[in-house]
């Protein structure tokens, strides 16, 4: 579905993407993990074409996105749905106008059909009766529920999930981890997974890609990923092990 081919990015004189390769199956889970400041979301701004490469290609569904006019970039845009980090829902509107958001811009769906998704939306990420509450006065789970929500109601072939864990307590994290589980299951998407939680990459990814250094230095399914000899991938796992048990 996503094919990286010797992506390189500098910004000034930092050099952050350094020839990645990584081929993300269709149907299927991939995370992406690596330390903070490695360029995990600058790789992921590159596959949905918010940033251009200085060299390499990304092949989506078959296209070159970095080939493409705007109006076509904007086509294949509509085959993603992204869960950002903070959720990045619009303070200044409640559930119900966050959701149908995208609905409004992309289609031309009357009020009761565009009503009627977002509630089959919301039902589906376990929300319901909170269509007028602003974001503020929601949980960081429930952010995280509307945000995903949202990023579904276009019905996306491929869904872009950025550090879904962050600044959640274990209990919400696993419930998230069920969503997205439980989110991937019922629509067979492909979906990109960009993590530091290693944990979660484990419960859910069918495979898990190291970026470090400006490059992917292990890529292989859990059981094998948990018993990489990389040196550095097996620092990361012995570092996150170490900090569990403190905690």
């Amino acid at each position: 579905m996503i094919e990286v081919r010797n992506l390189h990015k500098s910004f000034q004189t930092q050099k952050v993407l350094d020839g990645v390769n990584l081929s993300i199956e269709a149907g299927k889970i991939t995370a992406i993990m690596g330390p903070s400041g490695t360029g995990k979301s600058v790789l992921l701004k590159h596959i949905i074409g918010l940033l251009r490469p200085d060299e390499g290609e990304i092949i989506v569904d078959g296209e070159n996105i970095f080939a493409l006019s705007t109006d076509e970039l904007n086509r294949v845009r509509r085959k993603f749905g992204m869960l950002f980090q903070d959720a990045a829902l619009f303070d200044d509107m409640n559930v119900f106008e966050n959701v149908s958001f995208p609905l409004y811009e992309h289609t031309n769906l009357s009020d009761e059909e565009v009503a009627q998704r977002v509630a089959e939306k919301l039902e589906e990420v376990g929300l319901e009766e909170i269509n007028h509450k602003l974001p503020a006065e929601l949980s960081g789970g429930m952010r995280k529920r509307v945000g995903l929500a949202r990023a579904l109601i276009l019905d996306p072939k491929i869904l872009l999930f950025d550090e879904p864990t962050t600044g959640l307590d274990p209990i919400i994290s696993d419930q998230i981890a069920d969503l997205i589980l439980e989110t991937h299951r019922r629509h067979n998407v492909t979906a990109v997974l960009i993590s530091h939680d290693l944990q979660l990459s484990y419960r859910v990814a069918n495979q898990i890609a190291m970026l470090y250094d400006g490059k992917i230095i292990e890529f292989a399914a859990p059981e094998q990923f948990r018993h990489s000899k990389q040196p550095f991938v097996r620092h990361f796992i012995d570092v996150q092990l170490s900090f569990e048990k403190r905690e």
